[in-house]
């Protein structure tokens, strides 16, 4: 069970790669398929003739029954609620259950602290993968953070561009999907250039990021609906607009979405830069001294 459409086609298509020679039937189930296919794979599953089922929040459906459920794979596991990781766990008679994530959550930490869940933790990356760099700058550096970015898409690659907001807001000063898209547009002319948030219909968001995986958008212009598990191995960049107002472990997943490919990769935070008070008052005692 994987939190998005996207995901879930993607290890569809990693399981079959693997499988395939093994004579494991493998099937997905995501919302937006047609009825009469659906009612087909329910039937199947229920009688046995599929071995691995993939799916979305649609796999926790009442008519999503199982012949012998005997292992419940969670991917990116603080997406979805207690209930619903229980209720896709009761449709088995007491199943094995493993569950991936790379931001723990207070629950399971405790799970694994009281002896209930065992833990394997993965802490070396995947082989050939490449180090991302990572920079903090100020918005001062714009102009030079978009150099670096053209020059990044001139090479063939392609950007990740995140925001804090879907609009502009009068009450929090940060950038915006909507406004920077407008900007970028302008300033990567030459480029593809395109936006997504949560507020999108799923079918548009699914077809947005299946459009950016296969290489016909250059520059995705976001909000954090991009941080889970999105597999674009050719996209090397990605610069958070406003990092001081994402918390550590968001910053941490979102930046998961470069450094899949075999190109050095780079995660640009960049933020406010003013200076407090505190730093102007040190500053002007040392302009007296």
């Amino acid at each position: 069970m994987a939190p998005t459409a996207i995901l879930s086609r993607q290890h569809l298509k990693n399981f079959q790669n693997i499988l395939e020679n093994f004579n494991i039937k493998c099937e997905l189930l995501v919302s937006g398929i047609p009825k009469k296919q659906k009612e087909d794979i329910l039937q199947r599953l229920k009688n046995g003739e599929i071995d691995i089922l993939i799916g979305t929040h649609s796999l926790l459906e009442e008519n999503v029954i199982f012949k012998n459920l005997g292992l419940v794979v969670t991917d990116e596991q603080h997406r979805f609620g207690v209930r619903q990781r229980s209720i896709i766990n009761n449709k088995g008679k007491n199943p094995d259950v493993l569950v991936m994530t790379a931001t723990p959550i207070p629950r399971t930490l405790a799970l694994i602290l009281y002896g209930d869940l065992d833990i394997s933790i993965i802490d070396e990356l995947p082989p050939n993968r490449k180090k991302i760099d990572t920079f903090a700058v100020t918005k001062q550096l714009t102009d030079r953070v978009n150099n670096f970015i053209k020059k990044q898409l001139d090479e063939g690659r392609q950007a990740y561009i995140v925001c804090p907001l879907v609009e502009e807001s009068e009450e929090i000063e940060a950038n915006a999907v909507l406004d920077l898209y407008k900007q970028y547009k302008q300033i990567f002319s030459n480029y593809a250039v395109q936006y997504i948030h949560g507020k999108l219909k799923p079918k548009e968001k699914d077809q947005i990021m299946q459009e950016f995986k296969d290489g016909k958008i250059q520059v995705l212009i976001s909000t954090t609906v991009i941080e889970v598990g999105v597999d674009v191995p050719n996209s090397n960049i990605m610069v958070i607009e406003n990092a001081e107002r994402f918390g550590l472990a968001t910053l941490h997943q979102l930046r998961g979405r470069v450094g899949r490919g075999k190109y050095k990769s780079y995660c640009i935070l960049k933020y406010e830069g003013k200076r407090t008070k505190h730093k102007r008052k040190n500053e002007d005692n040392d302009r007296n001294q």
